[in-house]
């Protein structure tokens, strides 16, 4: 896994135009102390994405260990405001 998330960096100019072209409501959570994807690499999510709802979390990489329940709660709120019937 490690060895070919490399070829993942080629693609992001690809998702970031899908991100700018489609503003799909986009819940965002992140462990500001993650040292595998750093806090860094939250941001610019900020740049393209209109409707997003954005927290970093005071947690490493593993944020559902430590913060499982607040990050169950807030998709529900996020789904619940943002389903279409």
């Amino acid at each position: 896994m490690f060895l070919d998330y490399g070829t993942n960096v080629a693609e992001y100019p690809k998702w970031q135009a899908l991100f700018r072209e489609h503003q799909t409501p986009t819940l965002l959570m992140w462990g500001q102390n993650d040292q595998i994807f750093p806090a860094d690499g939250a941001h610019p999510y900020k740049r393209d994405l209109e409707n997003l709802e954005f927290h970093l979390l005071d947690t490493g990489h593993f944020a559902l260990e430590e913060y499982g329940d607040e990050i169950a709660g807030r998709m529900l709120t996020f789904l619940d405001h943002n389903s279409h019937d």
